[in-house]
């Protein structure tokens, strides 16, 4: 059979010279396969460098993705591979053919061949880029996937809070030409209709105040009491407003002074009805802010109004942008979240949404790992080495269970996790370590139950 045909028109080998082809004809053997035939089962020993003639082969992930290599592909372990057994089922395509060499020769041609061995080794350093590229991308988006659900509850509680208090003003409007005509026709001096609006918006002005429960209701008592005495009919409705805008009986006596026993009931009702407006507008005001904080969360984390490039960033913006996308499962879990970040911390130049990643990695686990009622700290420093280059210390502090002496040494690896079925793939600290290595810095852990410790170290230039 004239092998070296068919392996010459493999891109990867296009620079190898025809000997060393020939010698890679002469030691594989070929094996074709009908179709859905299983090339390797999950955990079967792989020995083989496969290279595809013609047809496709499939490897089948744990979810609905496939990664497929067609004609002039190649797969299975390559020389200088640690790849022992597969890890997902492979299967074979319809009109499959296959040329496969076994691990044994690698040495041999290694020692004779270089050419033919860089060929394999740029087409094993390519897949595993490739790995590593789609395994950071498919953890980013697991990583929003995990915050959208409760993105949509943090979202949906401010816009129902606007749908509410737009719907209440305008039933509150409807009512205001009733009163705004019973103070038309009343009679009071300028200086006097200055003292009321003068009143009127310094309450406005004022920060709301925090009243105890037996304070409201006391205050409640002697608002309802003073109406009484002054025939305003059902002076209860109005008790709240005031409250909320801190009036007093010596407020409304003020107020009594200005307008005398004869205005006194529709300046009242004005005065309430404007701070009825103002508190409705406040919440819609406040609700929108909200919504306005999460949306630009969202857009510093993703960085979508920048570039993908890299560039100076600001540790700060990314951390809190991070903790307010993971603020629910903070709130589910009643833990305090304290952020002690320096405003004059240096900036390091870095890729904005890699080491957001990070950070969603390392704050996940950390409330993963704690009770209801936990604590998490989340500090950054200037460390100088002794060469004086300067370098920021990040730390997530958490006070949860603690990694186990036996198991540390492997938290790092691929695959390895200590979650549940479904709860993790083992992929977090793997990304986060080889993002960390991306730019140039380290990572480091020290825990003990009750206060586990990550330091991620960066390098300012």
């Amino acid at each position: 059979m004239d092998y070296l045909s068919q392996l010459q028109p493999f891109p990867v080998f296009a620079s190898v010279p025809v000997e060393q082809l020939q010698w890679l004809a002469d030691r594989v053997e070929a094996v074709d396969y009908e179709v859905d035939t299983v090339v390797y089962k999950a955990g079967d020993p792989i020995d083989h460098a496969v290279l595809v003639v013609a047809g496709s082969v499939v490897i089948q992930n744990n979810t609905d993705e496939t990664i497929e290599f067609d004609a002039h592909d190649m797969l299975g372990v390559l020389p200088f591979s640690r790849l022992k057994q597969s890890n997902n089922p492979t299967v074979a395509q319809a009109g499959t053919q296959t040329l496969r060499l076994h691990r044994d020769h690698f040495r041999d041609m290694a020692t004779h061949c270089y050419e033919l061995t860089e060929a394999f080794v740029q087409r094993m350093t390519s897949r595993v880029r490739d790995f590593t590229q789609r395994v950071q991308q498919e953890d980013k988006l697991a990583s929003l996937g995990r915050m959208s659900a409760g993105l949509a509850h943090e979202l949906n509680n401010p816009v129902s809070a606007v749908v509410r208090s737009a719907d209440a003003l305008r039933q509150h409007m409807r009512a205001t030409p009733e009163r705004f005509k019973a103070v038309m026709i009343i009679q009071m001096p300028p200086e006097q209709v200055d003292l009321v609006d003068k009143m009127l918006f310094e309450k406005l002005a004022q920060k709301p105040v925090t009243l105890s429960f037996l304070e409201r209701n006391s205050r409640e008592d002697d608002l309802t009491d003073w109406l009484s005495d002054h025939n305003v009919p059902d002076g209860c409705d109005l008790t709240e407003s005031l409250i909320n805008f801190n009036f007093d009986t010596d407020d409304l006596d003020a107020v009594a002074d200005c307008t005398g026993t004869d205005n006194l009931l529709p300046v009242l009702n004005w005065i309430v009805n404007n701070l009825v407006t103002e508190k409705l507008v406040v919440e819609i005001a406040d609700a929108s802010a909200r919504i306005g904080t999460l949306v630009g969360a969202i857009k510093s984390y993703t960085h979508m109004d920048r570039g993908g490039g890299k560039s100076e960033l600001d540790l700060a913006e990314g951390i809190h942008s991070t903790l307010t996308l993971l603020n629910h499962k903070l709130k589910a879990k009643h833990i305090a979240a304290a952020v002690n970040i320096p405003a004059d911390l240096p900036v390091v130049c870095g890729w904005p949404g890699e080491l957001n990643q990070v950070w969603t990695n390392l704050i996940d686990n950390a409330v993963d790992a704690m009770n209801d009622g936990g604590k998490l700290e989340i500090t950054a420093e200037v460390d100088t080495h002794a060469d004086a280059s300067e370098y920021v210390l990040t730390k997530v502090i958490d006070s949860g269970t603690g990694i186990p002496d036996a198991i540390r040494s492997k938290i790092y690896d691929p695959f390895f996790t200590t979650k549940g079925i479904g709860k993790g793939t083992g992929l977090g600290l793997d990304i986060v370590k080889g993002i960390i290595k991306h730019h140039n810095g380290s990572i480091k852990v020290d825990s003990k139950p009750g206060r586990t410790e990550f330091t991620v170290c960066l390098p300012v230039k």
